[in-house]
């Protein structure tokens, strides 16, 4: 495997050596209820998802089994770049598994598996696998800076759980 050292400790990025995938791990300190709920609410979402520089407008998120989502993500107000995908699994608090595409690299879909891995303790480790087409477009992808918004937005992640545990008033 090769992995890309990141800028956060705690996330690992890995490139299989043998087949066109690219796996992410990185654990949080919050039961897996919360961070699947991260993910699946969109007003949750966009508080952390990709990097600092970037804002995120949603123009659709319907993440269920058979929903689909598009985004825009935008740096100071203008959009650079557009995320679609479908949704073709979701098993509340375990697992979504779903296409990930970018509107300006077509040929760059991937099939997404995200599992949240109950640690105990109320931790929980997300194991996300990208399956793409071909060893290049692995290539691409990390040689992409991805880790940059990967590291960001898990950072920004860690903020929102510890907001979703605290007690509500």
């Amino acid at each position: 495997m090769t992995t890309t050292p990141t800028a956060h400790p705690e996330a690992v990025i890995e490139a299989d050596p043998d087949l066109p995938v690219v796996r992410i791990f990185r654990e949080f300190d919050a039961p897996p209820e919360l961070v699947y709920r991260a993910h699946i609410e969109p007003e949750l979402v966009k508080q952390w998802l990709g990097p600092r520089s970037i804002d995120m407008e949603i123009e659709k998120w319907d993440l269920r089994t058979g929903g689909e989502y598009r985004y825009t993500a935008l740096r100071e107000g203008e959009a650079v770049a557009h995320f679609y995908g479908s949704v073709h699994r979701v098993e509340e608090n375990e697992k979504i598994v779903q296409t990930f595409g970018f509107e300006e690299m077509p040929e760059a879909v991937s099939l997404d598996i995200l599992l949240f891995v109950d640690l105990g303790d109320g931790r929980t480790r997300l194991e996300a696998t990208s399956v793409v087409e071909s060893m290049e477009a692995q290539a691409g992808m990390m040689a992409s800076g991805m880790e940059v918004g990967v590291n960001e937005g898990y950072a920004a992640l860690d903020d929102v759980l510890a907001g979703l545990a605290e007690p509500q008033q």
